[in-house]
């Protein structure tokens, strides 16, 4: 195996793990990856040391001109200079206006062990083409190995978040929230009595996808028959809205297809059916555009991409607390205190090949955890070329959503999204996705790769909210 596959590899592979369960939704795929885990101890005992000794150099090379923060430190707006190199511009903006953030020590994060045996088999034979389109993909990560001075380095993180391990084959999460907020002023202003900061809020009945290819844990595998009569590569469901009632019934639907000239089709709420350029838009009381949900949801083929760099930085990927925690310093505007470590991140700008045809957003700069493979920050920028808004995305890594799951629990750790914060910086006006959230009675969070979702139910549901909001295109 090449050296640089097998660095990525062992640098994500399987942690110990937790004790099992007998009643685990998937009885088969608890055991393959137990079996799976055996085989990897030992190779993984022998590599550890050495990639941990080569993690450490890249840390601290790229945070040589920082302090090194303490575990337990807390930055805040009175000290928010002390991380001033160590958060994205936008994500700073958040601490100076009241955003806690907690340090402590960097963790690893290790890939379910059926997608790395997955990558182990199939990357080698990933390509991408002069238009950075993939090619020979089938399942796992597409590139293991990044080389900084690849010309499509930055479209190969892309593709590694878009292929990668948070996502699994069918997820569900039960109940999400979400909340926008207003910016009353500083403490003392005039009249911040007068409203609430709170100025919306919605529950929804569940977020599902069903990917059709790049199946790992969840038969059929590595890709679903359905992908090669459809042609659609995943079904994206966000619904229905439960509350408040005169938004009840409404859902976002969003088709990918495999082929990169075909663009998603797409309903988008109350609008009805839209054209994919649409989603880059944000309607309502939200700051949220669903382009970008989880960071960054666009099709990888509709933008160009530069890397920026490598760099360590404070990242949030072992969150204490779900349901995520209103932060009590901004009026609920963010989410805190919560955990944040040294992660080491790429950066990526992405500029759609189409930026004048209906999208609000004309550049994004993404930061992307270089072993998770999840976006841990993003900043946007506006057609005049000044900052508009920026996000905070808040993960969790163990072997359960919520502390109090009892079925959606996992025989090993995984990644799970607790909450994702989208600020408009121009006016404060903040939007907050509590995944789940704490208002509903939900326990369980997010099923992954458990059966609560399949092919034909996360169809059914599209249809539905298609036949509820059919429409022209917009």
């Amino acid at each position: 195996m090449d050296d640089g596959i097998g660095f990525g590899i062992f640098l994500s592979s399987v942690s110990r793990y937790h004790d099992s369960r007998a009643n685990h939704p998937n009885v088969e795929f608890w055991f393959r990856a137990r079996v799976l885990e055996r085989r990897c101890e030992a190779k993984m005992r022998k590599n550890f040391a050495v990639i941990l000794q080569v993690v450490i150099l890249v840390v601290l090379r790229a945070s040589a001109d920082a302090r090194i923060l303490e575990s337990g430190e807390l930055i805040t707006s009175r000290n928010s200079s002390e991380a001033s190199n160590l958060l994205c511009p936008g994500n700073l903006e958040l601490v100076k206006q009241g955003m806690t953030i907690k340090i402590v020590p960097t963790g690893r994060l290790a890939w379910p062990p059926l997608y790395s045996t997955a990558t182990e088999k199939y990357a080698p034979q990933v390509r991408l083409n002069e238009k950075g389109e993939l090619q020979n993909y089938v399942a796992g990560l597409p590139f293991p190995f990044i080389d900084p001075n690849d010309p499509q380095a930055a479209t190969k993180v892309l593709w590694n978040f878009s292929y990668g391990p948070q996502f699994g084959d069918a997820v569900e999460i039960r109940k999400p929230e979400m909340s926008s907020y207003r910016y009353l002023g500083p403490p003392g202003t005039p009249g911040r009595w007068l409203f609430p900061a709170e100025a919306f809020h919605s529950v929804m009945g569940h977020i599902a996808w069903y990917n059709n290819v790049g199946r790992t844990e969840v038969l059929p595998v590595p890709a679903d028959p359905n992908a090669q009569t459809t042609g659609i590569r995943y079904r994206f469901t966000a619904g229905p809205i439960v509350d408040p009632f005169q938004f009840r019934g409404q859902w976002l639907t969003r088709i990918r297809y495999v082929d990169p000239q075909k663009e998603d089709d797409a309903w988008y709420f109350a609008l009805g059916r839209v054209s994919a350029a649409m989603l880059s838009n944000t309607i309502g009381p939200y700051t949220f555009d669903p382009d970008s949900y989880f960071g960054f949801s666009a099709k990888i083929e509709d933008y160009e991409y530069r890397l920026l760099g490598t760099k360590a930085m404070l990242a949030s990927v072992h969150a204490e607390n779900s349901p995520a925690k209103h932060c009590s310093f901004d009026d609920g505007r963010t989410v805190c205190p919560e955990n944040w470590e040294m992660r080491t991140v790429y950066l990526v700008e992405a500029i759609p090949k189409h930026h004048a045809h209906g999208r609000d957003v004309a550049k994004r700069v993404l930061y992307v955890d270089s072993e998770s493979w999840v976006i841990t920050a993003a900043d946007q920028w506006d057609h005049l070329g000044a900052m508009w808004k920026t996000q905070a995305l808040f993960h969790a890594y163990r072997d359960r959503s919520m502390p109090e799951a009892h079925e959606a629990v996992y025989p090993f750790k995984r990644i799970f999204t607790t909450a994702i914060v989208d600020e408009d910086l121009r006016t404060g006006f903040s939007s907050v996705s509590y995944l789940p959230g704490s208002e509903a009675d939900e326990h369980e969070g997010w099923y992954i790769d458990a059966g609560s979702v399949s092919a034909s139910s996360i169809a059914a549901a599209a249809a539905t909210a298609v036949n509820r909001q059919s429409g022209n295109t917009r």
